[in-house]
Protein backbone atom coordinates (compact mmCIF):
# COMPACT_ATOMS: atom_id res chain seq x y z
CA UNK A 1 0.00 0.00 0.00
CA UNK A 2 1.56 3.41 -0.80
CA UNK A 3 2.46 5.93 2.07
CA UNK A 4 -0.43 8.60 0.38
CA UNK A 5 -2.56 7.40 2.72
CA UNK A 6 -1.06 7.96 5.85
CA UNK A 7 -1.18 11.64 4.92
CA UNK A 8 -3.70 13.96 6.99
CA UNK A 9 -2.32 16.94 5.77
CA UNK A 10 0.69 17.94 3.11
CA UNK A 11 2.15 21.30 2.36
CA UNK A 12 1.17 23.14 -1.24
CA UNK A 13 4.21 22.67 -2.58
CA UNK A 14 4.52 18.61 -1.81
CA UNK A 15 0.76 18.79 -2.81
CA UNK A 16 1.33 20.39 -6.05
CA UNK A 17 4.75 17.70 -6.68
CA UNK A 18 2.64 15.11 -6.10
CA UNK A 19 -0.01 15.67 -8.51
CA UNK A 20 2.43 16.24 -11.46
CA UNK A 21 2.28 14.07 -14.44
CA UNK A 22 6.58 13.30 -14.87
CA UNK A 23 7.46 10.89 -11.92
CA UNK A 24 10.28 10.60 -9.51
CA UNK A 25 13.14 10.08 -12.45
CA UNK A 26 15.75 9.71 -9.28
CA UNK A 27 13.99 6.45 -8.11
CA UNK A 28 15.59 3.11 -8.56
CA UNK A 29 12.81 1.73 -10.56
CA UNK A 30 12.29 4.48 -12.95
CA UNK A 31 15.98 4.52 -13.23
CA UNK A 32 15.86 0.58 -14.19
CA UNK A 33 13.07 1.44 -16.73
CA UNK A 34 14.87 4.23 -18.40
CA UNK A 35 17.64 2.18 -18.86
CA UNK A 36 16.21 -0.53 -20.43
CA UNK A 37 13.93 1.41 -22.73
CA UNK A 38 17.18 3.48 -24.12
CA UNK A 39 18.83 0.25 -24.70
CA UNK A 40 16.01 -1.16 -27.46
CA UNK A 41 16.55 2.11 -28.56
CA UNK A 42 19.47 1.97 -29.09
CA UNK A 43 19.27 -1.79 -30.62
CA UNK A 44 15.86 -0.46 -32.98
CA UNK A 45 18.86 1.99 -34.20
CA UNK A 46 21.70 -0.16 -34.38
CA UNK A 47 19.37 -3.05 -36.38
CA UNK A 48 18.04 -0.61 -38.84
CA UNK A 49 21.70 0.44 -40.58
CA UNK A 50 22.95 -2.03 -42.59
CA UNK A 51 25.45 -4.10 -41.50
CA UNK A 52 27.18 -5.80 -44.63
CA UNK A 53 30.28 -7.16 -42.47
CA UNK A 54 27.69 -8.78 -39.92
CA UNK A 55 26.91 -7.24 -36.88
CA UNK A 56 28.48 -4.24 -35.81
CA UNK A 57 29.33 -4.70 -31.73
CA UNK A 58 31.63 -1.97 -31.62
CA UNK A 59 28.45 0.62 -33.06
CA UNK A 60 26.17 -0.99 -30.50
CA UNK A 61 28.72 0.07 -27.31
CA UNK A 62 28.90 3.30 -28.82
CA UNK A 63 25.64 3.84 -29.25
CA UNK A 64 24.60 2.61 -25.62
CA UNK A 65 27.25 4.65 -24.12
CA UNK A 66 25.81 7.94 -26.43
CA UNK A 67 22.62 7.18 -25.43
CA UNK A 68 22.43 6.01 -22.23
CA UNK A 69 24.53 8.58 -20.94
CA UNK A 70 22.38 11.70 -22.14
CA UNK A 71 19.51 9.26 -20.97
CA UNK A 72 20.94 9.31 -17.18
CA UNK A 73 21.79 13.01 -17.49
CA UNK A 74 18.14 14.11 -18.67
CA UNK A 75 16.79 12.02 -15.67
CA UNK A 76 18.90 13.59 -13.08
CA UNK A 77 18.08 17.17 -14.82
CA UNK A 78 14.59 16.65 -14.80
CA UNK A 79 14.24 15.31 -11.40
CA UNK A 80 16.07 18.25 -9.98
CA UNK A 81 13.85 20.77 -11.87
CA UNK A 82 11.13 18.43 -11.40
CA UNK A 83 9.25 20.81 -8.31
CA UNK A 84 10.11 23.82 -10.54
CA UNK A 85 7.86 22.21 -13.46
CA UNK A 86 5.24 20.86 -11.31
CA UNK A 87 4.66 24.68 -10.75
CA UNK A 88 4.10 25.19 -15.14
CA UNK A 89 0.59 24.36 -16.92
CA UNK A 90 1.24 20.49 -18.44
CA UNK A 91 1.86 21.36 -21.89
CA UNK A 92 4.21 24.16 -20.97
CA UNK A 93 5.91 21.61 -18.45
CA UNK A 94 5.81 18.62 -20.97
CA UNK A 95 6.98 21.50 -23.96
CA UNK A 96 9.71 22.71 -21.72
CA UNK A 97 11.04 19.21 -20.68
CA UNK A 98 11.30 18.14 -24.00
CA UNK A 99 13.52 21.12 -25.10
CA UNK A 100 16.22 20.19 -22.34
CA UNK A 101 16.08 16.66 -23.75
CA UNK A 102 17.15 18.08 -26.88
CA UNK A 103 19.83 20.08 -25.73
CA UNK A 104 21.30 17.33 -23.78
CA UNK A 105 21.19 15.57 -26.68
CA UNK A 106 23.34 18.12 -28.69
CA UNK A 107 25.57 18.65 -25.98
CA UNK A 108 26.25 15.08 -26.04
CA UNK A 109 26.29 14.83 -29.58
CA UNK A 110 29.07 18.51 -29.40
CA UNK A 111 30.75 16.38 -26.93
CA UNK A 112 31.25 13.43 -29.27
CA UNK A 113 32.84 15.41 -31.97
CA UNK A 114 34.84 17.20 -29.44
CA UNK A 115 36.87 14.10 -28.46
CA UNK A 116 36.25 12.58 -31.71
CA UNK A 117 34.03 9.53 -30.17
CA UNK A 118 32.44 9.73 -34.47
CA UNK A 119 32.71 10.46 -37.30
CA UNK A 120 32.85 13.85 -38.81
CA UNK A 121 30.46 17.07 -37.19
CA UNK A 122 28.02 17.28 -40.22
CA UNK A 123 24.69 19.14 -39.36
CA UNK A 124 22.59 16.27 -40.48
CA UNK A 125 23.70 14.12 -37.63
CA UNK A 126 22.92 17.07 -35.00
CA UNK A 127 19.25 17.23 -36.68
CA UNK A 128 18.98 13.42 -36.76
CA UNK A 129 20.25 13.02 -32.86
CA UNK A 130 18.00 16.40 -32.19
CA UNK A 131 14.66 15.07 -33.89
CA UNK A 132 15.05 11.66 -32.38
CA UNK A 133 15.33 13.28 -28.73
CA UNK A 134 12.30 15.23 -29.56
CA UNK A 135 10.50 12.57 -30.46
CA UNK A 136 11.24 9.61 -28.14
CA UNK A 137 10.96 12.67 -25.15
CA UNK A 138 7.70 13.63 -26.58
CA UNK A 139 6.06 10.10 -26.37
CA UNK A 140 7.67 9.43 -22.80
CA UNK A 141 5.79 11.83 -21.55
CA UNK A 142 2.75 11.42 -23.44
CA UNK A 143 2.96 8.16 -21.65
CA UNK A 144 3.11 9.54 -18.34
CA UNK A 145 0.83 12.00 -18.69
CA UNK A 146 -2.18 9.49 -19.86
CA UNK A 147 -0.66 6.91 -16.86
CA UNK A 148 -0.89 10.36 -14.30
CA UNK A 149 -4.47 11.13 -15.48
CA UNK A 150 -5.76 7.60 -15.14
CA UNK A 151 -3.98 7.08 -11.50
CA UNK A 152 -6.06 10.63 -10.80
CA UNK A 153 -8.99 8.99 -11.89
CA UNK A 154 -8.47 5.50 -10.16
CA UNK A 155 -7.41 7.63 -6.84
CA UNK A 156 -11.01 9.98 -7.58
CA UNK A 157 -13.08 6.18 -7.71
CA UNK A 158 -11.53 5.13 -4.59
CA UNK A 159 -12.08 8.57 -2.13
CA UNK A 160 -15.99 8.39 -3.85
CA UNK A 161 -16.18 4.81 -2.85
CA UNK A 162 -15.03 5.98 0.66
CA UNK A 163 -17.08 8.97 1.16
CA UNK A 164 -19.93 6.18 0.20
CA UNK A 165 -18.87 3.98 2.83
CA UNK A 166 -18.12 6.79 5.85
CA UNK A 167 -21.49 8.57 4.51
CA UNK A 168 -23.43 4.66 5.34
CA UNK A 169 -21.61 4.11 8.84
CA UNK A 170 -22.12 7.08 10.28
CA UNK A 171 -25.82 7.45 10.06
CA UNK A 172 -25.88 3.82 11.30
CA UNK A 173 -23.52 4.14 14.25
CA UNK A 174 -25.93 7.39 15.28
CA UNK A 175 -29.01 5.42 15.25
CA UNK A 176 -27.82 2.30 17.33
CA UNK A 177 -26.44 5.02 19.84
CA UNK A 178 -29.42 6.70 19.83
CA UNK A 179 -31.76 3.90 20.91
CA UNK A 180 -29.49 3.11 23.65
CA UNK A 181 -29.69 6.51 24.76
CA UNK A 182 -33.72 6.67 24.46
CA UNK A 183 -33.58 3.04 27.02
CA UNK A 184 -32.51 5.20 29.55
CA UNK A 185 -35.11 7.89 29.01
CA UNK A 186 -37.34 6.90 31.30
CA UNK A 187 -35.02 4.89 34.10
CA UNK A 188 -32.99 7.12 34.62
CA UNK A 189 -33.10 10.92 32.91
CA UNK A 190 -29.53 11.73 34.48
CA UNK A 191 -27.41 8.97 33.10
CA UNK A 192 -29.32 9.74 29.29
CA UNK A 193 -28.28 13.75 29.77
CA UNK A 194 -24.39 12.43 30.05
CA UNK A 195 -25.01 10.10 26.97
CA UNK A 196 -26.45 12.39 24.43
CA UNK A 197 -23.61 14.54 26.19
CA UNK A 198 -20.91 12.00 25.39
CA UNK A 199 -22.50 11.16 21.43
CA UNK A 200 -21.80 14.83 21.43
CA UNK A 201 -18.49 14.59 22.32
CA UNK A 202 -18.09 11.86 20.00
CA UNK A 203 -19.24 12.91 16.90
CA UNK A 204 -17.42 16.18 17.66
CA UNK A 205 -14.29 14.21 17.60
CA UNK A 206 -15.05 12.10 14.63
CA UNK A 207 -16.16 14.91 12.11
CA UNK A 208 -13.85 17.63 13.32
CA UNK A 209 -10.91 15.56 10.76
CA UNK A 210 -11.82 15.06 7.15
CA UNK A 211 -10.39 12.16 5.67
CA UNK A 212 -10.75 8.32 5.60
CA UNK A 213 -7.60 7.58 7.67
CA UNK A 214 -7.16 8.40 11.73
CA UNK A 215 -4.48 7.77 14.32
CA UNK A 216 -5.28 4.72 16.61
CA UNK A 217 -5.55 7.14 19.48
CA UNK A 218 -8.07 8.99 18.30
CA UNK A 219 -10.05 5.46 17.61
CA UNK A 220 -9.32 4.24 20.66
CA UNK A 221 -10.88 7.19 22.36
CA UNK A 222 -14.02 7.17 19.77
CA UNK A 223 -14.92 3.43 20.90
CA UNK A 224 -14.09 3.99 24.57
CA UNK A 225 -16.50 7.15 24.23
CA UNK A 226 -19.43 4.94 22.55
CA UNK A 227 -18.77 1.89 25.34
CA UNK A 228 -19.30 4.72 27.82
CA UNK A 229 -23.13 5.42 26.28
CA UNK A 230 -23.80 1.74 26.25
CA UNK A 231 -22.59 1.02 29.66
CA UNK A 232 -25.20 3.26 30.71
CA UNK A 233 -27.61 1.11 29.24
CA UNK A 234 -25.99 -2.92 30.50
CA UNK A 235 -24.62 -1.77 33.88
CA UNK A 236 -22.73 -4.10 35.54
CA UNK A 237 -23.54 -6.87 32.91
CA UNK A 238 -20.89 -5.08 30.63
CA UNK A 239 -17.22 -6.41 31.19
CA UNK A 240 -14.53 -5.03 29.17
CA UNK A 241 -10.89 -5.94 29.06
CA UNK A 242 -8.15 -4.08 27.24
CA UNK A 243 -5.26 -5.58 26.03
CA UNK A 244 -3.89 -2.53 23.74
CA UNK A 245 -0.56 -1.46 25.57
CA UNK A 246 1.38 -2.44 22.52
CA UNK A 247 -0.23 -0.60 19.65
CA UNK A 248 1.70 3.13 18.72
CA UNK A 249 -0.48 5.68 19.21
CA UNK A 250 0.21 7.21 15.65
CA UNK A 251 -0.79 4.00 14.05
CA UNK A 252 -3.06 4.84 11.50
CA UNK A 253 -6.98 3.06 10.98
CA UNK A 254 -9.72 3.71 8.84
CA UNK A 255 -11.95 6.02 11.14
CA UNK A 256 -14.99 4.19 12.76
CA UNK A 257 -13.25 0.75 12.45
CA UNK A 258 -13.34 -0.60 16.26
CA UNK A 259 -17.25 0.73 17.12
CA UNK A 260 -18.89 -1.74 15.05
CA UNK A 261 -16.66 -4.49 15.81
CA UNK A 262 -17.56 -3.55 19.33
CA UNK A 263 -21.41 -3.10 18.93
CA UNK A 264 -21.24 -7.02 17.35
CA UNK A 265 -20.22 -7.98 20.30
CA UNK A 266 -22.49 -6.17 22.63
CA UNK A 267 -25.31 -7.41 20.63
CA UNK A 268 -24.76 -10.72 20.54
CA UNK A 269 -22.59 -11.27 23.61
CA UNK A 270 -23.77 -9.22 26.19
CA UNK A 271 -27.18 -8.37 25.57
CA UNK A 272 -29.26 -11.56 25.03
CA UNK A 273 -27.41 -12.35 28.23
CA UNK A 274 -28.97 -12.22 31.34
CA UNK A 275 -25.80 -12.40 33.56
CA UNK A 276 -24.11 -9.70 30.66
CA UNK A 277 -20.81 -10.90 29.08
CA UNK A 278 -16.86 -10.09 28.91
CA UNK A 279 -15.67 -8.04 25.80
CA UNK A 280 -12.30 -8.40 25.32
CA UNK A 281 -10.39 -5.76 22.80
CA UNK A 282 -6.89 -7.19 21.69
CA UNK A 283 -4.84 -5.01 19.58
CA UNK A 284 -1.33 -6.32 18.08
CA UNK A 285 1.67 -4.24 15.64
CA UNK A 286 4.43 -6.42 14.96
CA UNK A 287 6.35 -6.57 11.39
CA UNK A 288 4.40 -3.86 9.47
CA UNK A 289 1.07 -5.78 10.18
CA UNK A 290 -1.61 -4.44 12.82
CA UNK A 291 -4.04 -6.87 13.92
CA UNK A 292 -7.08 -6.00 16.12
CA UNK A 293 -9.76 -8.59 17.68
CA UNK A 294 -13.16 -7.85 19.32
CA UNK A 295 -14.23 -11.24 21.33
CA UNK A 296 -17.64 -11.59 23.30
CA UNK A 297 -19.10 -15.12 25.00
CA UNK A 298 -21.13 -17.33 22.46
CA UNK A 299 -24.69 -18.74 24.39
CA UNK A 300 -24.38 -22.09 24.18
CA UNK A 301 -21.54 -22.05 21.96
CA UNK A 302 -22.99 -20.29 18.95
CA UNK A 303 -23.62 -17.16 17.65
CA UNK A 304 -27.29 -15.79 17.16
CA UNK A 305 -27.73 -14.36 13.47
CA UNK A 306 -26.27 -10.89 12.99
CA UNK A 307 -28.60 -8.43 12.40
CA UNK A 308 -28.99 -6.21 9.46
CA UNK A 309 -27.41 -2.81 10.94
CA UNK A 310 -24.34 -5.36 12.48
CA UNK A 311 -23.84 -6.74 8.79
CA UNK A 312 -23.95 -3.42 7.43
CA UNK A 313 -21.60 -1.86 9.89
CA UNK A 314 -18.48 -5.19 9.49
CA UNK A 315 -19.66 -4.86 5.57
CA UNK A 316 -18.51 -1.16 5.79
CA UNK A 317 -15.04 -2.01 7.43
CA UNK A 318 -14.38 -4.82 5.13
CA UNK A 319 -14.99 -2.97 2.56
CA UNK A 320 -12.93 0.37 3.48
CA UNK A 321 -10.13 -2.24 4.71
CA UNK A 322 -9.95 -3.64 1.01
CA UNK A 323 -10.17 -0.01 -0.53
CA UNK A 324 -7.71 1.35 1.81
CA UNK A 325 -5.02 -0.97 2.12
CA UNK A 326 -5.84 -3.96 -0.93
CA UNK A 327 -6.06 -7.41 -0.86
CA UNK A 328 -3.51 -7.51 2.04
CA UNK A 329 -6.16 -6.79 4.32
CA UNK A 330 -8.48 -8.88 5.91
CA UNK A 331 -11.35 -9.34 8.13
CA UNK A 332 -12.41 -12.50 9.89
CA UNK A 333 -15.10 -14.36 12.42
CA UNK A 334 -14.74 -17.29 13.94
CA UNK A 335 -15.98 -19.03 17.30
CA UNK A 336 -13.69 -21.42 19.44
CA UNK A 337 -13.50 -22.14 23.34
CA UNK A 338 -17.38 -20.43 23.16
CA UNK A 339 -16.44 -17.12 22.40
CA UNK A 340 -16.81 -15.18 18.95
CA UNK A 341 -13.94 -13.57 17.60
CA UNK A 342 -14.29 -10.98 15.01
CA UNK A 343 -10.49 -9.95 14.04
CA UNK A 344 -9.12 -7.63 11.13
CA UNK A 345 -5.14 -7.04 10.36
CA UNK A 346 -3.98 -5.03 7.76
CA UNK A 347 -0.12 -3.84 6.98
CA UNK A 348 0.57 0.15 7.81
CA UNK A 349 3.59 2.36 8.89
CA UNK A 350 3.26 4.55 11.71
CA UNK A 351 2.71 8.38 10.86
CA UNK A 352 6.27 10.41 10.29
CA UNK A 353 7.37 13.22 12.90
CA UNK A 354 6.32 15.33 10.02
CA UNK A 355 2.66 14.40 9.47
CA UNK A 356 1.99 14.07 13.54
CA UNK A 357 3.34 17.85 13.20
CA UNK A 358 0.65 19.04 10.70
Amino acid sequence: MRSDWFRFKDSPAASTADDFFLPELCAPEALLVLVVLAELLVLVLVLAEPMPGGFDWVRLALTSLFVQWNVLLSAALLCRLRPLLARLRAAWAGLLCSLLVVALTLACTAVTDYFQLAEGGDTGRYLRHGLIGLIMSALLLRYFYLQSQWRRQQQAELRARLEALQARIRPHFLFNSLNSIASLVASDPRKAEQAVLDLSDLFRASLAKPGSLVTWKEELELGRRYLSIEQYRLGPRLQLEWQVGGVPDDLPIPQLTLQPLLENALIHGVQPRIEGGLVRIEADYRDGVFQLCVSNPCADGTQPQSSRGTRQGLANVEGRLAALFGPAASLSVDRRDGRHYTCLRYPCARLSQEARAL
